[in-house]
């Protein structure tokens, strides 16, 4: 376990850049558990970590479909690696769904990050890195406070 960090995310972009700078610590196996209310950051977030992890295709919020794989493709730094966007809250906690999922096949070959999936998927990996963002009442700016759990 690490020391939580914390950081002020000004803009959208900010918060983006801040996932790419993530995606330099992660390799394929890892998992990431994002938590924050709506509207937090959690899809600018992943959008970022997949920019980082050079992986192909737009990165949208997987709401309906629950989720999402991205082909790994050019990485600046490390080997390609693939992602797999999750949205955990339309599971509402069901551990059937969540295993109908397959996420621990992925996560030897990919990098899953699982949005709304604080209490849900931290089961899955020996160790996870927790990133909780919020948003404070009448503003754009957000907090991300991130560590990696085991």
């Amino acid at each position: 376990m690490t020391e939580p960090r914390q950081r002020s995310l000004l803009t959208v972009q900010d918060t983006e850049a801040f996932g790419r700078e993530l995606a330099a610590e992660l390799s394929a196996g890892d998992l990431v558990v994002l938590d924050g209310p709506l509207g937090a950051g959690k899809t600018a977030l992943t959008r970022g970590i997949a920019e980082g992890l050079g992986v192909q295709g737009r990165v949208s919020s997987p709401t309906f479909i629950i989720a999402r794989q991205h082909r790994a493709g050019a990485r600046a730094s490390g080997e390609p690696v693939a992602l797999v966007h999750v949205d955990a809250y339309r599971l509402g906690g069901d551990l059937a769904d969540l295993d109908a999922l397959d996420l621990d096949t992925e996560l030897t070959e990919a990098v899953v990050v699982v949005e709304w999936g604080r209490g849900v998927v931290e089961h899955l990996t020996e160790r996870h890195l927790h990133v909780r963002l919020s948003r404070a009442a009448d503003s754009e700016v957000r907090t991300a406070i991130w560590e990696w759990v085991r």
